[in-house]
């Protein structure tokens, strides 16, 4: 038989095909509370507003209440041939309250319907992203107040470079997470204003109260104009492209811990409640959950593409392709849920080698740069000058296997004979951290401070 929610138009009924490439239930039912909350409000001003009456209203409210409930437990029974979350909700409140039920969609659209519960959704789904990032910033502060003076290779181009600490390291990817945090709520303020009035595009000829439904749903305004109401879908672009830079940011450090636990580092272990064992191999210990953030962020990548795609060709208003907005941001918003889990787990489990770090450290001529700045500060050498020197220590200290620190004075002299043995002060990888006080540096007081400023400003 014809769909009855819109069936008086068409005399025969789907096909199979149809039915099946038609269907969102299968992945809207997700959307139940956002889009009861959504009815319940829209009942509550058509009240307030004399289009329907209190009674019809109050039995309306106490039907949608019931069939939360029923949801909530798993006791609904869901229904593909009535499409979508919207009709499986307005059909059981129809064989619950009987005619008064058909009141509920008065001045209203599925379109404007499906945007307001997306919205709600993806607000609340950013709520609770933000405080997992919150949550990953303490794991890491904590990890740096720990190791604000472990010493370890800084890299460049996967080249050893400066001498860092491990601390402040951790709090480099805090620093991240902090503009992902903020990326979400700027996103949060933009989507956070009300399609529900806006009808199937062009508003409605009913007294609505678009007002308070915004209010009422926590929306900061109703949205101005009825074709960008139904039809905008940057909200949700805004925030994958947030969510796709978050996972960048995971990826990146996921990377750091396979590289880091491997045999030819050793740098961080990781326990067995985060990595695997191999069927073949007995000794191996696999960081598969890095692995996998790092794979899962091609995912979110991947939603945001496929999400740009379907609309960059759409006119307004509504198309049915916008149905195809919710399956890449669900599954995206939940990996990148994982992930950011994944991640905070293995921070807290993360046990650094402060000895293989900071031998690594103190190998590969980390401390050139701080034997340039002694000739530049006690000689007075031009900065490129005391490059050119140090440039060519370093070649004779490689060809004689030493490190600069090992390299007798007599040769640093054979090239710069204003060089004193006052030099050697600077070229431990400890006098180099210490040495990096400027705002931002590495040095450990440094560290300390900003892993204590960041944790006091997380737990507000």
């Amino acid at each position: 038989m014809t769909n009855r929610m819109w069936g008086g138009r068409f005399a025969g009924t789907p096909s199979e095909i149809m039915e099946e490439i038609n269907a969102s239930i299968a992945f809207d039912q997700r959307f139940f509370a956002q889009d009861i909350a959504g009815s319940k409000a829209h009942c509550a001003m058509l009240a307030e507003t004399g289009i329907i009456s209190a009674e019809d209203a109050a039995e309306i409210t106490g039907g949608l209440d019931r069939i939360q409930r029923d949801m909530e437990a798993g006791a609904f029974t869901f229904s593909r041939a009535l499409e979508d979350i919207h009709m499986n909700i307005e059909a059981r409140l129809a064989e619950l309250i009987g005619p008064a039920a058909g009141r509920l969609h008065t001045a209203r659209s599925r379109n404007d319907q499906v945007a307001t519960d997306f919205r709600l959704y993806v607000r609340d789904t950013v709520d609770h992203l933000d405080e997992q990032l919150a949550g990953l910033q303490r794991a890491l502060a904590k990890k740096a107040a720990a190791h604000a003076d472990t010493i370890m290779p800084g890299f460049t181009h996967l080249q050893t470079a400066q001498p860092v600490t491990f601390g402040h390291h951790c709090l480099a990817y805090v620093e991240m997470a902090a503009r992902d945090r903020g990326r979400f709520a700027d996103a949060r303020r933009r989507m956070n204003e009300s399609p529900l009035g806006a009808a199937a595009l062009a508003g409605t000829s009913f007294p609505i109260d678009r007002d308070m439904t915004a209010r009422t749903l926590g929306f900061d305004a109703p949205m101005r104009n009825s074709l960008d109401a139904v039809s905008a879908r940057d909200f949700v672009l805004e925030t994958l492209a947030t969510a796709a830079i978050a996972a960048t940011h995971l990826s990146r450090f996921a990377e750091e811990l396979v590289i880091w636990s491997s045999a030819q580092f050793r740098f961080v272990r990781l326990s067995d409640r985060f990595t695997t064992g191999s069927s073949i191999m007995p000794q191996k210990r696999n960081p598969d959950a890095a692995e996998l953030v790092r794979a899962k962020a091609g995912r979110v990548i991947g939603a945001l593409a496929t999400l740009m795609v379907v609309m960059k060709g759409l006119p307004l208003a509504y198309s049915k392709d916008m149905q195809e907005d919710k399956e890449p941001a669900f599954d995206a918003l939940d990996t990148l849920s994982l992930a950011i889990a994944a991640m905070t787990g293995m921070v807290e489990d993360m046990e650094p080698d402060r000895e293989a770090m900071r031998a690594a450290a103190a190998h590969g001529f980390s401390t050139a740069t701080d034997l340039a700045d002694w000739l530049v500060r006690v000689l007075g050498l031009p900065f490129r000058e005391a490059h050119h020197v140090t440039g060519s220590l370093v070649s004779r200290a490689e060809q004689a296997g030493i490190d600069l620190k090992d390299l007798p004075l007599a040769a640093m002299q054979e090239v710069e004979p204003r060089i004193t043995d006052d030099v050697f002060s600077v070229l431990s990888v400890e006098a180099s951290v210490a040495s990096r006080e400027s705002l931002g540096g590495t040095a450990p007081d440094n560290v300390r401070r900003e892993a204590e400023r960041w944790l006091k400003a997380l737990k507000g």
